[in-house]
């Protein structure tokens, strides 16, 4: 029977999806796994893939045009079937932001969570050989794994994957050889540091405005933070680091490392807060309708500048990394959220977030708590300014702190004592082996 082709929900809080690029065609053959198109979710550019083999047939969206999640975009029809017949909904496993699998038919939103389009007059679809079972089976990979492959011109068939369930990741690529000769697989370079927003260049036509229609990201933004400011009573604290001692580290590990990555002050701050939160698990916490939910777990949030707005991929476990693995999964992460191919569960489930302007010469700033996350930590640039110290003058490297606080779930003295520990582990980083 033929199968209806989804919008699906490609990420936990996905309500519409803009269709960025069609990787199969009217007509074309496709087998289950395969990537029909890639959609922009609100976060992310994912992979929507085919739940069945055959044909595609009567695409309904094109390229650019954003539908709500549970509306039919496309039809696969099975070897040797003509089209007329109401399609049927295939049943993919997807994950909520809860880890629970559930079904697509669970997570449309659409009425009778099965959209039939009205019955075209039948076409004629020429046979396709019935795949051999080996190339049925589903391949997992990663949207950024199936990309590298395709661009290297691997099977991902021929790997076996170290993610989870036999997932195959980019490390499994690393290495792989290629044609004739092994080579290792390109990974993309990382993208221009600090993005911009993308705001077009004037035209001289003598229109003294243009309206430019919200991407799928920006609205995102605008309900995330109408959902904060508004209901949220945010309070804010800011003290001032002497980061002399931790300059010095920093210094001192990155001579150590070498060409093997390197630290930044930043890869400190998520150190030292992870720790910290450790000791003040009011402060690791999440306010839900009826309850705090207070974390024995911490992971956390670093807001990454992306072309026209801001996402925070998830440092998970950041107290129990050490300062490198910090440093290489931010820069990995940070890379990914730039070119838009970051999973669901590498952005989402966040326990408290870092937010740091001090690269942009920005002294100090507050920033707006993330929903259900009960607090955001603001950091400053490390600039050198006069301090008294023992009745002299001296030049010292400072910055500064300012943390964010809902007040349903933090009171100021708790939300102080926190910042007053983590002011101790950054003047002492020695403090942090403790």
């Amino acid at each position: 029977m033929a199968t209806t082709v989804f919008m699906e929900a490609l990420s936990p809080t996905m309500e519409e999806g803009r269709l960025v690029k069609w990787h199969k065609r009217e007509g074309d053959a496709v087998k289950v796994g395969d990537t029909l198109a890639e959609v922009e979710t609100d976060k992310a550019i994912m992979d929507l893939q085919a739940r069945a083999d055959g044909m595609l047939r009567q695409v309904s969206v094109a390229e650019g045009q954003t539908v709500p999640v549970g509306k039919e975009i496309a039809v696969i029809v099975a070897p040797g079937e003509t089209v007329g017949a109401a399609p049927v909904a295939p049943a993919p496993a997807a994950t909520t932001g809860s880890g629970k699998r559930e079904t697509l038919k669970d997570s449309l939103t659409v009425a009778g969570n099965v959209a039939t389009a009205p019955a075209p007059p039948p076409v004629a679809v020429a046979a396709i050989p019935a795949p051999t079972t080996a190339d049925a089976a589903p391949i997992k990979a990663s949207p950024l794994a199936r990309r590298i492959a395709k661009e290297a011109g691997v099977d991902l068939k021929r790997l076996t994957g170290s993610g989870p369930g036999g997932r195959v990741i980019r490390r499994d690529l690393e290495g792989v050889a290629v044609g004739r000769e092994a080579a290792p697989v390109a990974v993309p370079a990382p993208a221009a540091t600090f993005p911009v927003s993308r705001v077009p260049s004037p035209e001289r036509t003598g229109a003294p405005y243009e309206d430019v229609p919200l991407t799928q990201i920006r609205k995102t933004i605008a309900k995330r933070l109408a959902a904060s400011l508004g209901p949220v009573p945010h309070y804010f604290l800011t003290t001032e680091v002497d980061m002399e001692r931790a300059a010095e580290a920093r210094e001192a590990l990155n001579r150590e490392l070498g060409d093997e990555g390197r630290i930044s002050f930043n890869d400190i701050v998520v150190k030292a807060a992870a720790l910290a939160l450790t000791r003040h698990r009011a402060c690791n916490a999440w306010f839900q309708d009826d309850h705090i939910r207070y974390w024995n777990e911490v992971h956390v949030g670093v807001a990454v500048a992306v072309e026209d707005g801001l996402i925070t991929p998830v440092i998970r476990h950041a107290d129990r990394k050490s300062l490198r693995e910090i440093g290489l999964e931010t820069h990995d992460l940070a890379q990914r959220a730039r070119n838009r191919r970051l999973r669901p569960e590498e952005y989402t489930g966040s326990t408290f977030s870092v937010s740091n302007l001090g690269m942009f010469d920005i002294d100090q700033f507050t920033a707006v708590i993330n929903p259900p996350e009960a607090a955001i930590l603001a950091v400053g640039s490390v600039a050198q300014k006069p301090v008294v110290a023992d009745g002299a003058i001296l030049a010292r490297r400072r910055m500064r702190l300012t943390l964010s606080c809902d007040h349903r779930v933090i009171d100021g003295a708790t939300g102080a004592v926190f910042l007053k520990t983590l002011k101790q582990m950054l003047e002492n980083p020695l403090a942090m082996l403790l």
